[in-house]
């Protein structure tokens, strides 16, 4: 835990206290209906990007962001969500006994400690801040992080990493934002902005959808995002939003002026595997720079430049 001073427009100073990041959300309870049939039995999460899960990936990324602790915020056909992260002594057993140490090792990762993963069921489709809302006893009075696995990052540094970095500097909220075109504000939650660096960008206001006409800038946020607990005690009002949903983006909003509140232009390639454009394009991506895979990837690719 550290501290560090803030000055105000008004000329007030406050000492804000940064605890560090510890817990992350991981919002799965979707249905997943743009895959469907695909998802009709197996949870879009669950949809493998080359050999590995969506929810590998937002896990593998929190985990080099110094999370320890997740809760997945699932819904009724989830459980393999939960199955996937248990221990699977049968498989493990008979891999160690026929000495398969390369397929061992490919199963590391799905492990998580006793005691560092819990699942909460949101009974409800109300919108992602109702999703949120749920962990409240998960989150209590501590810092935490969103991950959505349909987004999905490439990059040197991990997303959730550069927002953890840009947090320990400002604490508050930090998103993660990127530019959009400005006739597709009306698909994302965009920012209203204040000092901009060229990386982190002071955040005034926030509109969930807007009209592109009404749109106070081009700049959305992704799904990465660093909260307070602060944000809680407006979740829990269950006010509905656009769509009738809870808009956590309504909530964030109202914390703005209270607590600092920052976007980060994170550095990196986003891929919207919730469409199936953005996840063949991941497939592409993530393959094409493995070793065992690239040179393959790229031969075969020559088949269908002109196709």
């Amino acid at each position: 835990m550290r501290a560090c001073a803030l000055n105000f427009n008004d000329g007030s100073k406050v000492t804000l206290v940064i605890k560090p990041l510890r817990k992350a959300v991981l919002p799965v309870a979707g249905l997943g209906t743009r895959f469907l049939p695909a998802t009709k039995a197996m949870p879009k999460e669950m949809l493998t990007v080359v050999d590995k899960p969506l929810i590998q990936y937002a896990i593998d990324e929190a985990r080099a962001a110094g999370i320890e602790e997740f809760c997945l915020i699932t819904g009724r056909g989830k459980d393999s969500l939960i199955d996937y992260f248990d221990v699977a002594f049968e498989l493990e057993t008979t891999l160690r006994e026929r000495n398969k140490q390369e397929a061992l090792d490919a199963l590391a990762p799905s492990s998580i400690a006793a005691g560092a993963l819990i699942a909460v069921r949101q009974q409800e489709p109300l919108g992602l801040g109702h999703a949120i809302w749920c962990a409240r006893s998960f989150i209590g009075d501590d810092p935490f992080a969103i991950l959505l696995p349909d987004d999905l990052v490439k990059s040197s540094v991990p997303c959730l990493k550069q927002l953890v970095d840009a947090y320990n500097r400002t604490g508050g909220n930090v998103v993660a934002v990127s530019e959009v075109p400005r006739e597709h504000t009306s698909r994302y939650g965009i920012l209203k902005t204040g000092k901009d660096d060229g990386r982190i960008v002071e955040v005034t206001g926030l509109v969930e959808k807007p009209k592109p006409e009404e749109a106070p800038s081009n700049l959305s946020i992704i799904g990465r995002y660093v909260l307070t607990a602060d944000v809680m005690k407006h979740l829990a009002k269950l006010e509905r939003g656009a769509g009738g949903e809870v808009q956590l983006t309504d909530a964030m909003a109202k914390v703005i002026g209270h607590v600092p509140f920052h976007g980060l232009r994170y550095e990196g390639q986003r891929f919207d595997c919730g469409n199936k454009l953005g996840y063949l394009e991941a497939q592409i991506a993530m393959s094409i720079d493995r070793p065992d895979l690239g040179d393959s990837v790229r031969a075969f690719l020559k088949n269908y430049i002109d196709a």
